[in-house]
């Protein structure tokens, strides 16, 4: 019988595998940046959630403003900072639930538990605010000027 030159040699054997150390490595290897990468791609989806609410209510606060404008008539927004919802034209948007949320609004509009943000068909509005805030203390004030109805934020640092 003859053999083969790599079965007679003695490095045969290790070319057919990883040895138990090789592999103790890359698995060691492997959980260390998972341990690393579970934890950050959390906070980069908290991250995502909290710039899309802002956005949410920004664009929702805009929409009613131009609205109220173009068709000549009010239109509310009602803010529930305990469901943590926005209403607007039949249309319920619902907001992250880790976020704090808080809501000034005129007393005379406000509803049950929501405060009130009218927009008027001149382009005003009845003015007021939404607050969103963080686990950490950090968050954004959008205000919404009664003069002009004009839809601004302004992010706040930790406290």
């Amino acid at each position: 019988m003859a053999l083969h030159a790599a079965a007679a040699s003695p490095w045969a054997a290790r070319l057919r595998g990883f040895t138990m150390l090789e592999l103790m490595v890359a698995i060691s290897i492997a959980g260390l940046l998972l341990a690393v990468a579970v934890p950050a791609s959390y906070r980069f989806y908290e991250s995502m959630q909290y710039r899309q609410a802002v956005r949410e209510v920004v664009t929702t606060l805009a929409a009613a403003r131009y609205r109220a404008v173009n068709s000549g008539r009010a239109q509310d927004v009602a803010v529930d900072p305990f469901a943590h919802t926005l209403a607007f034209n039949g249309e319920l948007t619902e907001l992250p639930t880790g976020l704090q949320m808080a809501v000034q609004a005129a007393g005379e509009l406000n509803r049950e538990r929501a405060g009130v943000i009218r927009f008027y068909p001149e382009g005003g509005s009845s003015g007021g605010g939404i607050e969103l805030e963080r686990g950490d203390g950090s968050g954004v004030r959008i205000s919404v000027d009664w003069l002009m109805g004009r839809v601004t934020q302004e992010a706040y640092a930790l406290k």
